[in-house]
């Protein structure tokens, strides 16, 4: 069981990672349908650094602050309508990626790099598997299509973003300064 003031130090770096994928947002390449943009990279992150439940609280926290107007979504875009248009399912894969990332990284006491991009990876599909299912539902178009304009553009991008990801939180993890104790496992 986790004391009230883990409790409150998770929340606080979650509230900070939503934050910090926000200022991700900002950072975009107009690509239509998708923007290329430094979100997913601080998803990771949070995955990585907050574990499974803090890191997806850190992308509800981002993705909620986008519903009531704040303009943090690619593009400088905000509200419900984001959520539910075609690149939604991008934002909804955030949460479940972050968590998905954030669990498997937990689930070796010292993970290595490679386990971090592993996990990375595999929270990566997490969120191309609900942002392309969406895209494919809301734009009316087939897989293979929404996969052509959802997903291989991004590829090389994201590959990078991966492995940049793994080193930052292996290195991120072992200095003095990064908190312990409230990661959830």
């Amino acid at each position: 069981m986790q004391s009230g003031g883990s409790s409150l130090k998770g929340m606080v770096y979650a509230s900070m990672f939503g934050a910090l994928t926000a200022v991700g947002a900002l950072l975009s390449i107009p690509l239509y349908p998708v923007p290329i943009t430094l979100q997913n990279l601080f998803s990771f992150l949070a995955g990585l650094l907050l574990g499974g439940y803090y890191g997806a609280l850190s992308q509800v926290v981002y993705v909620l602050l986008g519903v009531i107007g704040v303009p943090v979504f690619g593009g400088g875009k905000a509200g419900l309508g984001v959520l539910l248009g075609p690149t939604g399912g991008y934002l909804f894969g955030f949460i479940l990626g972050a968590y998905v990332i954030g669990k498997i990284a937990r689930a070796k006491p010292s993970p290595g790099v490679v386990w971090l991009f592993m996990a990375v990876v595999a929270g990566d599909v997490v969120i191309y598997a609900v942002g392309i299912t969406q895209l494919s539902f809301v734009a009316g178009l087939g897989v293979k299509k929404a996969l052509l304009v959802g997903f291989l553009p991004f590829v090389p991008g994201d590959s990078l973003k991966c492995l940049v990801a793994g080193l930052l939180a292996k290195k991120i993890r072992t200095q003095p300064f990064w908190p312990r104790g409230f990661e959830s496992t």
